[in-house]
């Protein structure tokens, strides 16, 4: 189900009855669908292809394009030759110090110093590429693998291999305080049965109006409910190939979870306030960033499979093609409850088993852009990062040229990417296939290597 603007019961409704795409799935697919019937719900976890490093996935997506040569990959050349011409580009230096951190010595900017006291749990990768330096097709590539046509995100295929552990919440999460690049295309189930796709919460004073149902007597919503669910499974009886009606029946379900169980999972007011503190929210609050991250580790011991926490700015993106101060002010919105989330879970027990992904669709160029205080796209080579999960601590992969422009080892591409994630998810990536419009879909599409040396 698709909620671009707010997650309200009436548009989860509304939208549920929709179905999946367009379009008629191959056969085996509708029988894998009607063997599920026989199995329970059908997303109820499923097992891995091999056992897992990590149980849950959260990943972290700075829209707009942050600078690599600005927070996590440290190029001192920039300063020293700034001014100097590569090419036709004039290099810019960095206005933003750099020291080291932890017992590992990473160099981060003075950007993240939150990050810089857990950078001992980071693996980072410095040698990333992706195939377009447009802000929508990066932003389609770094979510579904492909940056030509939308295709099933990266939340979706997870919940697809591996179902939920609580089917009265849904398996995939979304926070988008406003729509990224693409917008719903960044957590869309596409050709993939509509309840792997993933539920918008629009941070704010009521994350999901109208959850509450206006029939005031809970024992005639229930008895709705048992009616609606009678009629519905009489008719799958009779039309089991019906993908279209399961999945309707699977979000109607959803939505009665939530009624129950998200006002809860939102509800911070419980929690220590020394945990408030960590994550620098009011007990009031449900809006900020803070609350975003607090909100997911709560989701996720509650079972959910996946969260996404778009961040999307209060005002602008990380885009930064005027003026480089604007990642200041963004950067101080996420350093704090990131490192938080990161020590949460790590006092929890939680860390081992939660894969958590930072990235953005591309990096910033070195050299200075039309505006001689801004940096442009650059997708030839950019920084993203992994933590928990498997993901090998304190650990630096790949490298970059003395400036930041060029990948000048190991280079990783988004396919590479996407495959070791899934592997630390105990997936596949070429197993975990969909047969749809007469060939087998993958997230990798036929590429894709996993990066054995970053797997503790």
């Amino acid at each position: 189900m698709t909620l671009p603007l707010k997650l309200d019961r009436r548009h989860f409704l509304r939208r549920a009855s929709t179905g999946v795409a367009a379009g008629s799935a191959a056969l085996r697919a509708h029988l894998s669908l009607a063997a599920g019937l026989q199995n329970g719900h059908p997303l109820a976890p499923q097992p891995s292809h091999f056992p897992a490093k990590a149980k849950r996935l959260i990943i972290f997506f700075m829209t707009g394009g942050i600078s690599h040569v600005d927070t996590f990959d440290h190029k001192p050349k920039l300063n020293t030759d700034a001014g100097k011409k590569v090419g036709k580009h004039t290099i810019k230096a960095s206005q933003f110090s750099f020291q080291p951190y932890g017992e590992s010595g990473r160099m981060v900017s003075e950007l993240f110093p939150q990050l810089g006291s857990v950078i001992d749990e980071f693996c980072l990768l410095h040698s990333m590429t992706n195939a377009s330096s447009g802000h929508s097709a990066a932003t389609l590539g770094m979510h579904t693998g492909s940056v030509t046509i939308p295709l099933p995100s990266i939340g979706s295929w997870v919940s697809h291999a591996l179902g939920t552990f609580n089917t009265n919440l849904p398996a995939f999460v979304v926070f988008a305080a406003r729509e990224p690049y693409n917008a719903y295309q960044c957590w869309d189930s596409n050709f993939l049965p509509g309840y792997h796709t993933g539920v918008r919460v629009v941070p704010g004073p009521d994350p999901i109006p109208h959850l509450n149902s206006n029939i005031q007597s809970v024992r005639r919503r229930e008895l709705e409910r048992i009616m609606l669910r009678d009629l519905n499974e009489t008719h799958l009886e009779v039309h089991p190939r019906d993908v279209q009606l399961r999945t309707r029946m699977t979000n109607f379900n959803t939505a009665y979870g939530l009624m129950r169980e998200a006002p809860e999972a939102f509800d911070i007011s419980g929690e220590s306030q020394s945990t408030l503190d960590l994550y620098g929210v009011d007990r009031g609050d449900r809006k900020s960033f803070g609350w975003q991250c607090l909100a997911t580790r709560r989701l996720i011991e509650r079972g959910v499979r996946g969260v996404e926490l778009f961040d999307v700015g209060s005002n602008s993106n990380w885009d930064a093609h005027g003026n480089m101060e604007t990642h200041r002010p963004l950067a101080k919105q996420i350093d704090r409850p990131i490192a938080a989330l990161v020590k949460d879970l790590r006092q929890r027990g939680l860390l081992d088993d939660t894969l958590i992904v930072g990235c953005s669709e591309f990096g910033r160029t070195p050299w200075e852009d039309s505006n001689p205080k801004g940096r442009g796209h650059h997708a030839a080579a950019f920084t993203t990062f992994l933590a928990g999960g498997g993901a090998k601590r304190g650990f630096s992969y790949g490298a970059t040229d003395d400036i930041g422009a060029e990948v000048a080892e190991n280079k990783m591409d988004v396919h590479d990417f996407h495959a070791t994630i899934l592997h630390l998810l105990g997936l596949d990536h070429e197993q975990l296939t969909y047969h749809y419009s007469g060939r087998d879909y993958r997230l990798t599409d036929v590429a894709g290597n996993v990066i054995d040396e970053i797997i503790a």
